[in-house]
């Protein structure tokens, strides 16, 4: 199992990021304009998609995050040449000479990324076998491996676990099924999507997740040949074709990143625009920043972010799937709450254990309880399960500087924001990790006057 600091590593070294902290004199506004590139959370399954193809695909403004780069490198070893296009952020994956790779190889790359057991289903169909390490445990937990696992089963997928990891084939091939989710989950229904397109006969999928990124994924997969309907009530049906070509498609942008910056700039009072955000996918977003006391102008290529002066406003958040307010949004908002003038409620009700973040921000000042009970919403599936799952946060407090250690990428993030509104100084650690899914967040810390030092 890998520490917290060697994932740190790992990840930063991905995309040639050597640093390990950063000491951040924070109280100083956040100004500028920053671009985003495609969503971590299509990118990397538009790349597996690529695999179902007979022939290349290229993908457009692809970010240089280490998730991208773990599924490069897993794809490589499969036998995808993957090179660089003539813009910017362009990968062509040619899935030619797709082969079967060694456990040893997958592990490498793999890493605590959760994304090898969705090649399954395409390196089922290309291969009539695949192979995944043992990713139980810190990497991904048994319930939602077994969960997968099941789904592939209704496929007719054969599945034999072995000391080393598991192994799977389809000796009568892959066939459509029925599945039905028990919450809507992203992970499930894009393991549905990637087995189902294939797939002899119909597949409907019942429970469905309808994110943008999801959306976008059915996208790329109805330009390689698919037919795919979306219902209203989260019913996808998917009647199974024999080949799929390749594509090309420009991804979507990254939502989470949006969100993230629009919370950097009015936690340090500060003025954002960023480049290549869209309204329609930011909707609930937006509503919720007005509601708090920020500001947008929706640009034609962009949307600004700042905060226009006097008091922030509580609000009740409560997270959920698509239209709801996701939840990697809340964890950057959760630092400019602490400086809003009364009680907000956050109410997590898609992970179960997403506050650990906050023990770093009430070390820095912020008065920030956690509770077990449903807070400030409707009863949630977390109720009554001792899931710390709710927050309250009163305010308005002034941060001040300390010595935090990231935990995870959106934590991560919400310490950066945190340091770089606190007054005095803070050493941010294990900042590798932010690197999975903010691209070039160094350069873009420098291109809005963050004052900083980088050390290795």
């Amino acid at each position: 199992m890998n520490t917290l600091g060697e994932d740190a590593k790992n990840h930063g070294s991905a995309v040639g990021l050597s640093v390990d902290k950063i000491t951040i004199r924070g109280g100083k506004p956040l100004v500028g304009r920053i671009e985003l590139k495609g969503a971590k959370n299509l990118v990397t399954k538009a790349m597996v998609a690529a695999l179902l193809g007979e022939t290349p695909s290229v993908l457009k403004d692809v970010p240089n995050i280490s998730d991208v780069n773990i599924v490069r490198g897993l794809l490589e070893v499969h036998g995808v040449h993957v090179s660089e296009g003539a813009e910017p952020g362009e990968l062509i994956l040619d899935p030619s000479n797709v082969e079967v790779a060694h456990f040893a190889a997958i592990d490498a790359h793999a890493g605590s990324s959760r994304i090898p057991i969705l090649f399954c289903g395409p390196l089922l169909h290309r291969l009539g076998e695949a192979f995944i390490p043992d990713l139980g445990g810190c990497r991904i937990g048994d319930r939602p491996i077994d969960f997968h696992l099941d789904v592939l089963r209704t496929f007719g997928a054969v599945v034999e676990k072995l000391p080393s990891g598991i192994r799977m084939s389809a000796p009568n091939g892959l066939h459509g099924a029925k599945v039905e989710l028990p919450y809507p989950s992203v992970g499930a229904t894009e393991q549905v999507l990637l087995t189902a397109v294939r797939a002899e006969g119909i597949t409907e999928l019942k429970g469905a997740a309808i994110e943008p990124e999801i959306m976008d994924l059915i996208n790329i997969l109805q330009k390689m040949g698919a037919t795919i309907s979306v219902d209203t009530d989260r019913v996808i049906r998917i009647e199974g074709v024999k080949t799929l070509r390749g594509y090309t498609h420009r991804s979507l942008f990254d939502r989470n990143e949006a969100a993230s910056w629009a919370a950097a700039a009015l936690a340090t009072e500060g003025d954002i625009t960023v480049g290549g955000a869209r309204q329609a996918e930011m909707l609930t977003f937006l509503n919720v920043f007005r509601k708090v006391g920020g500001a947008f102008d929706i640009l034609e290529d962009g949307i600004r972010f700042y905060h226009p002066g006097g008091e922030l406003n509580p609000v009740i958040i409560e997270t959920g799937v698509h239209p709801g307010f996701m939840t990697d949004w809340q964890q950057p908002l959760v630092v400019a709450l602490t400086k809003a003038q009364g009680v907000s409620i956050v109410h997590e009700t898609v992970y179960e254990q997403r506050f650990g973040f906050v023990d770093a921000l009430v070390d820095m000042g912020a008065t920030i309880q956690i509770h077990k009970e449903c807070l400030g919403g409707h009863a949630c599936r977390f109720g009554q399960r001792n899931f710390n799952h709710s927050a309250v946060i009163t305010g308005p407090t002034k941060l001040h500087g300390a010595d935090v250690e990231v935990p995870d990428l959106r934590g991560g993030f919400s310490h950066l924001v945190a340091a770089l509104s606190a007054e005095g100084t803070s050493t941010v650690s294990n900042v590798g990790i932010i690197a999975r899914g903010y691209e070039n967040f160094i350069s873009k810390l420098e291109i809005l006057g963050a004052d900083f030092d980088l050390e290795d």
